[in-house]
Order: C-alpha cells, then structure tokens, then sequence
C-alpha cells in the first residue's frame, strides 16, 4: 500500500484588525483552527445576517422609484440629503445606479461622494448594507473607491441616515458619463474606467422616467417599447383592481398596447405593458395618465370580482415574475 502523505502545513492566516476574512464554506477558517469555515466563524456570519427585510425603501420618500432604480433603470442620479447636513469636506452625495467595477461607493478627488444602489446584500436589508457603505464612504480619503465587506448584523438604516423629508427626485441618463468629473473627459479617464464606460454605456436600454405618473418609467427594446410602473399599492387590492379593468378591456394604454404581466419587486408590485416600436415616452403620457384615473376607480370599488374578472385575475397572477 502507498504510504499516506503528511499533511501539508501551511502558514496561518494574518488576522488583520480581529476581523475574520470570509472564504469558502469548506475551506479552513482563517482564525486558524483547523475546522471548515462553515463550522467555524462562517456559522457565527451567517447567524448573524439579519432576516431578509421585503421592502427595505419602506420609509423613504418615493419608495417606488428606489424600486424601479434598483431594478429597471440603467443609468440614473439623484441627489440625496443627510440628517443634519452634509460633513465639512463633502460637497455632495449622490445616489447612483452603478458604479465602475461594481464598487458600491466612490469618494471623489473633491471629497463628494458616489453611492451605488444596484449592489448585492449581504445582511438581507439593502437599507442597512447601503447605510454601511455611505457611512464608510464619508469617511474614505478623497479619490478612493469604497470596497464591499460582509456588513454587521447590527447598525443604522438609510432611514436613520438620509433627511426623508427631502425630496426625491431622479434624473435618468442616456449613458454613465456621470462616473467621470465634470473636469474630465472619458479620454482622460483611466483604462478599466473608459473601458467598463463602454461596455455599460453598449449594454444601456433607453430608459426615460414619464413626467404625468409616478414611477413609471418607457425603455426601448430592439423588438418593442415597454413601459414599466412600480406602484405603492397592496398587491392584493392592486391584482382585483387590474383584474377589473382587464376584463372590462381597460387595461391597455391604448392601440397596439397591452398589459402583459408584472414584477414583484422589493415588496412592490410592477405592472408592464408592450407598446409598438413606434410608440416614444412622450406618446404614453397622455395614456398613462387617463389609465391612473380608471385604476383609482378600480382600487376604491370592494365589490367581488365576477367570474371574468377571477379569470382576467388569475391569468394576470400567472404573469407575475418576483425579481427580488
């Protein structure tokens, strides 16, 4: 028989400020005590990982388009305000879709501070995981990108950190220019900066936020336009509603559209409709605003939906796609 190998030895991990780096389920824990990490320290991380929170914007003003930028727009900016001002040496901050190389935040060489909101959980509450980051990010040097960590159970929310009494109010782009300073040019920025510039800005679907609605927000694709709108309302009261209107021949946003199904999103419901290629964000306006009277109608009647309407209601449910 083979004679049995000794174990290679290998050099125990540099614990750096007590913090125990996260690996792999199965591999050694870094503390060093020769258990898997699943069984070690990975247990005590994923213990402590909060309950994944369903609507973590709840709170914040306009809860539907932190929706719809965490989900359906590509490129987008929107000013945010912090409880009692801003820090001395940070002129701004500003809420971004995404980031170059997926960094959750950005200080800029000004002291202003990009903070991205299309980044992955690890507490199951974006709210606490972006509280985290622009905590971090106000106190990151000038000119440094903010890394992603495994986020403490325990801390403030963006609730407890953003003025909600302030407004909200999105600023949808064409393309991601918004990475680069004013003073700069993507020429002028660095290669993995143009180059991910480039691959966003060819990956971008045209995406314009309708001025007469809330949260409703037109995107042209190479088949067809849509138009997708978060909306506030119970799901429960807000399917009888479309029901109603769907089996009443309502519920399209005029010729050659139609309501094609909806999303579950971060706790809200998105209704979409198909629109013709033709048809711009500036066609679907007047539409959108006519089709927001017949669903108040439709939300404030408590009467039972007939045999069409559970009909129209369960090939609508049949529609639904959760997306987180």
């Amino acid at each position: 028989m083979a004679k049995k190998r000794p174990a290679a030895k290998t050099a125990k991990p540099q614990i750096e400020n007590g913090e125990i780096p996260v690996v792999g389920a199965r591999e050694p824990c870094p503390c060093g005590s020769g258990r898997r990490y699943k069984a070690c320290h990975g247990a005590a991380a994923s213990h402590a990982a909060t309950a994944h929170v369903q609507r973590p914007f709840e709170g914040l003003p306009n809860e539907c388009d932190w929706v719809a930028l965490r989900e359906l727009v590509p490129a987008a900016t929107v000013p945010l305000s912090l409880k009692g001002g801003l820090p001395e040496g940070v002129p701004s901050v500003t809420l971004v879709t995404v980031l170059p190389m997926a960094w959750p935040a950005l200080r800029r060489e000004d002291g202003s501070v990009l903070l991205a909101l299309q980044n992955d959980s690890t507490t199951g509450d974006l709210a606490r995981d972006m509280a985290d980051t622009l905590e971090r990010a106000l106190a990151t040097e000038p000119g440094n990108p903010v890394p992603g960590r495994r986020v403490p159970a325990e801390g403030p929310r963006l609730q407890d950190l953003l003025d909600t009494d302030g407004g909200f109010e999105p600023v949808v782009h064409s393309g991601f220019e918004f990475w680069i300073p004013d003073a700069e040019t993507a020429q002028n920025a660095s290669p993995e900066i143009a180059a991910s510039l480039e691959r966003a800005n060819a990956a971008a679907i045209p995406t314009v936020k309708l001025a007469g609605v809330d949260a409703a927000y037109w995107c042209e694709t190479p088949d067809k336009n849509h138009l997708r709108w978060v909306m506030p309302h119970p799901e429960e009261k807000l399917l009888d509603a479309l029901a109603r209107l769907h089996a009443a021949g309502t519920s399209s946003l005029g010729e050659g559209t139609r309501l094609v199904g909806s999303f579950r999103a971060h706790g809200l419901m998105v209704p979409v409709w198909d629109l013709p290629t033709g048809m711009t964000a500036q066609d679907v306006e007047k539409p959108a605003a006519e089709f927001a009277e017949r669903l108040a109608t439709a939300l404030a009647s408590d009467a039972p939906l007939t045999a069409e309407e559970r009909r129209a209601r369960g090939g609508l449910t049949n529609r639904q796609i959760t997306l987180s």
